[in-house]
């Protein structure tokens, strides 16, 4: 059976590369469908798929914030932190009590910032060296350069409070340990532990805070504190949906970018949809041309058919006659609508170049993208074929007889 097959494979191919010309016209044909499908949906993938990466990549998105404030224990946060939507929470001070004055040697003047606090994993701060302990703080691009400091540096920050009738102003040293990125921070801030910014709202409320040596009424303890707000990030985009229903649920209102994250999945869908539709319009439509064409081909050749029965092949290696010539076609088909897509879309991206990010493509496709266009090819084609198949196989060896 093996040897049969391999002599069927070698006589269409050998006719195949006989009828060169109408051979050609079949793999153009299918090329000049596939090919526009390539690039349209390389377009789509491109631009969706980097709207996308822009959504992912930017863990503000991620970000659900409470709106107004509420109290929430530690316990409540923990409980919190265990949801697997959640991939970053760290509880949040009183805004009016989370700033602080810094002043450097080679800065012009104090800078007045906002204390926000972090801990490890915090997306904002991707790559960075944490701040440690009391005395560490990462500086906002913007603080930064008021500054005019860099990671090492060392600065001093005062915090002021009115107790017991008179005015305080304490100091305390800190190192920068490193700078947020421009678009993590936009206004003055610092990065800095939560225990810090507990020290600082300690300290402006009257109470001692022991580690800092500030003194006031009783030191804080950790069992009674309460937060007004907290800074949660899930651990993708489409995480921030549940999340928000989950605690509106709970009646905490939040504001998130979910709107937005919306838009581009609806896009990505409503697109991916009106390629599908392309596709199979397209694929149906090639398959009856390819069909068609092959049932005429085995009715041009009922004769040489017929002498292959005469001489020995069966029904099956007929069969396999069309369906081995439309296979050559889908895969010559193909690799020339990929040479098509890759200079079309070779030409897109650099036309716009200026207007992308660096990295960034307009059309682009996967491997596995052009592996399954290959298999959807082949498996239309080698339908198309089987009705040519059918006509094949019904040919009978005494139609070689009367030309013999």
């Amino acid at each position: 059976m093996r040897h049969r097959f391999r002599d069927t494979l070698w006589l269409a191919g050998r006719d195949y590369r006989n009828e060169w010309q109408m051979s050609g016209f079949f793999i153009l044909s299918l090329a000049a469908v596939l090919g526009p499908m390539l690039i349209l949906f390389g377009l789509k993938f491109g631009i969706v798929g980097s709207m996308l990466d822009n959504l992912i990549e930017d863990p503000r998105n991620r970000e659900v914030r409470p709106i107004g404030s509420g109290r929430y224990d530690r316990a409540w946060i923990e409980q919190l932190r265990s949801r697997p939507e959640v991939a970053f929470i760290v509880p949040q001070t009183r805004a009016i009590a989370a700033t602080i004055e810094l002043n450097s040697d080679s800065g012009k003047r104090i800078v007045t910032v906002e204390m926000i606090p972090t801990d490890r994993d915090d997306p904002l701060l991707k790559n960075l060296q944490q701040p440690q302990g009391l005395h560490e703080l990462i500086l906002s691009d913007a603080a930064a350069r008021k500054l005019n400091v860099k990671p090492g540096d060392e600065i001093s920050g005062s915090l002021a409070r009115r107790f017991q009738g008179r005015s305080e102003r304490i100091h305390v040293p800190l190192k920068v340990t490193d700078l947020a990125k421009p678009g993590s921070f936009s206004r003055d801030g610092a990065f800095v532990t939560l225990y810090l910014v507990e020290a600082a709202e300690d300290f402006r409320d009257g109470r001692a805070v022991p580690s800092l040596g500030w003194g006031g009424t009783l030191p804080a303890e950790e069992e009674q504190r309460n937060y007004p707000s907290f800074r949660l990030y899930t651990r993708s985009i489409y995480g921030v949906a549940p999340m928000s229903e989950a605690l509106g649920k709970l009646g905490i209102e939040v504001n998130t970018r979910a709107a937005d994250i919306d838009i581009v999945q609806n896009m990505d869908r409503n697109l991916s949809a009106v390629f599908w539709l392309i596709a199979v319009i397209g694929l149906v439509g090639v398959s009856f041309s390819l069909g068609a064409s092959l049932w005429a081909n085995v009715d041009r050749k009922r004769k040489e058919l017929s002498v292959l029965r005469l001489v020995g092949f069966r029904t099956s290696d007929i069969i396999w006659f069309p369906v081995i010539q439309s296979a050559f076609t889908a895969i010559f088909g193909w690799l020339t609508a990929v040479v098509i897509y890759l200079l079309i879309s070779l030409t897109i991206n650099r036309m716009f170049t200026a207007q992308l990010e660096s990295g960034e493509t307009l059309c682009r496709l996967l491997p596995s993208d052009f592996i399954i266009a290959l298999g959807l090819t082949l498996g239309a084609a080698v339908l198309a074929a089987s009705l040519a198949g059918y006509r094949a196989a019904r040919i009978e060896p005494a139609e070689g007889l009367r030309d013999i």
